[in-house]
């Protein structure tokens, strides 16, 4: 049996098998005992390093759940919030955070745990991280493009983007973060050939390295997926600068403190925050085909990308911009102090 391809399989068969040879060049030079290694990482996985990189996605579901399901009650209770697009786009890109925070915490409980998922279940595991991410994404640069023609077209926006359209826009956007992960899982599916292993794992931190190993299928799926990654990024960071220029003569940016100045910064920071994991990918990916660092070293940058950089945003937008609109912050408010009221009353009555 071909150790390579039956190594691969062991990883990939969740959502796709390797071909029965690796296809290695002198640019990328991956040998045969890093794929060994790999096998021993799998098979034993450093359990303290396991647990430790399971604290963050734990502490960041936590810290969304706190805050997530009050937001979406605000805007889906308040007639006069949910007509408006931005609150409604806003809850859509914070029900795909939640629900991806909440299935990657899964997924990376379930590989500490060494439970062996079953191929279906793991498939329908990676597309749904596939499908939030992208929709989280996706309705980011919906809401640049609500900010752009609420501020560059105001007498025309309420026309473009009526109440009823905007939920149209929503289940688009739904339906197209399921198309483009699901173009590549069919791909994968049918250059795939019959399964050599039993699967063993459903990691995504070990499934980005094993990418590394995989055939041209493999290799064009991971670099059309970052690169379309990269190119939904840039377009929402031209939109900001687009808007800064073209507000910048109305003289909001005079004072560094003006709520303007403190929303696009914060604005620039999850944009920031967003792009780090992409290039900290990159880079990893490079240096790793090269031998420049060894493959201990990549396994731990990727479960910093997976488990730290990719959902640090996500656990992050609820705060920075959920509880920066005053319409919802203040009915936040005002739920918890009725609450509070409603908590004490019965005591005070007594």
């Amino acid at each position: 049996m071909n150790f390579s391809a039956c190594l691969s399989s062991r990883i990939f068969n969740t959502a796709f098998s390797l071909q029965r040879q690796l296809k290695l060049n002198a640019s990328f030079a991956l040998d045969k005992p890093s794929l060994r290694n790999l096998q021993e990482w799998i098979i034993y996985p450093p359990q303290s390093k396991m647990k430790m990189f399971l604290i963050p996605p734990i502490i960041f579901l936590m810290a969304a759940i706190l805050i997530i399901p009050f937001i979406l009650f605000v805007i889906f209770s308040q007639v006069n919030i949910r007509r408006e697009t931005r609150y409604l786009l806003l809850g859509n890109a914070l029900l795909f955070d939640l629900i991806y925070l909440i299935f990657y915490t899964l997924s990376a409980v379930l590989n500490v745990s060494n439970l062996n998922l079953p191929k279906s279940v793991c498939v329908i595991l990676l597309f749904l991280l596939a499908m939030t991410y992208s929709g989280g994404l996706l309705t980011a640069a919906a809401m640049v493009l609500d900010t752009y023609l609420a501020i560059l077209w105001p007498l025309h926006y309420t026309s473009i983007l009526p109440s009823s359209r905007t939920k149209k826009v929503i289940l688009l956007l739904w339906i197209s973060s399921g198309i483009f992960p699901g173009i590549v899982f069919v791909i994968l599916q049918v250059t795939q050939t019959p399964n050599l292993c039993q699967v063993e794992t459903c990691s995504v931190p070990v499934i980005l390295v094993m990418t590394l190993h995989g055939n041209d299928a493999i290799k064009f799926c991971f670099v059309i997926s970052v690169s379309a990654l990269f190119l939904c990024l840039s377009l929402i960071l031209c939109c900001y600068m687009i808007l800064y220029f073209k507000t910048k003569q109305s003289g909001i940016w005079k004072s560094i403190f003006s709520r303007a100045s403190v929303t696009f910064l914060m604005h620039h920071i999850v944009l920031f925050l967003h792009f780090s994991p992409l290039l900290a990918l990159v880079v990893e990916s490079l240096l790793y085909i090269h031998g420049v660092i060894r493959l201990q070293t990549g396994i731990s940058v990727s479960l910093i990308i997976c488990n730290v950089l990719i959902i640090l945003p996500k656990a992050l937008s609820p705060y920075l911009f959920g509880l920066r609109y005053r319409e919802i912050s203040s009915s936040l408010k005002f739920f918890l102090r009725r609450k509070r009221v409603t908590m004490i009353s019965p005591v005070s009555s007594t």
